[in-house]
């Protein structure tokens, strides 16, 4: 593995250096190994382990090259990771989610378009009192993923992204167990719209902080029972 991961910090120096940017092919693996003083078998792992976190895509019969990398590829790993935690972890990622979406609101405020508010607008009146559980789940992830746009950080979309797909369980687990939960997710999400609509960042802030909050506060009392 040593021995790997020296190769994978050779190919990195050289995509940070500029030898290698976004889009271009990789030379022949002869070649690479003896300009990087590797043996072609540890570039060959390098080369896989590169690819599995979309650094590098292999093409066959074409060559190697370097993704685009952008952001929602090289935080794919990490939302596979995510996936793979248990519901014991639940709760540590509630608390990210806590610390980085008040954020993206309060960035949404400040950059939202006319566009994300008429997608914010549109997805708050789909919303009934009829809208079940996994209706509402979906919307919820929506409306959020629709803030993480407007906030303009791609880096920080994709992150919430990932931390999101994990906690619709939660999610799902709170709408069965207390009542009024489509009123009280749409109540929420009203005043979210009305505090980025007017630009109100801190509002914004304050409003998803509560709000995830309630999730996360509601499955501490829950798992503590």
């Amino acid at each position: 593995m040593a021995v790997t991961d020296a190769a994978i910090t050779r190919i990195k120096e050289m995509i940070l250096g500029g030898e290698l940017s976004p889009g271009d092919r990789l030379p022949p693996e002869k070649e690479l190994s003896e300009r990087l003083g590797l043996s072609r078998s540890s570039l060959r792992e390098a080369v896989k382990a590169l690819e599995l976190i979309r650094v590098l895509d292999v093409r066959r019969g074409d060559g190697t090259y370097v993704t685009s990398l952008e952001p929602h590829l090289l935080t794919e790993a990490m939302s596979f990771v995510v996936e793979l935690h248990q519901d014991s972890s639940i709760l540590e990622l509630l608390e990210v989610r806590r610390i980085l979406e008040p954020s993206a609101a309060g960035l949404a405020a400040q950059r939202r378009s006319e566009e994300h508010l008429a997608r914010l607008e549109e997805s708050v009146h789909a919303v009934t009192a009829d809208t079940d559980i996994q209706e509402l789940v979906t919307h919820d992830l929506l409306f959020h993923s629709i803030i993480a746009e407007a906030a303009g950080n791609a880096y920080l979309g994709t992150l919430l992204e990932a931390l999101s797909s994990n906690t619709v369980r939660a999610r799902i687990w709170r709408g069965l167990t207390q009542d009024h939960a489509v009123q009280r997710t749409l109540d929420e999400h009203q005043a979210i719209l009305s505090a980025i609509r007017s630009g109100d960042t801190e509002l914004a802030k304050a409003l998803v902080t509560a709000h995830v909050s309630g999730v996360e506060t509601w499955l501490k009392q829950s798992t503590a029972g």
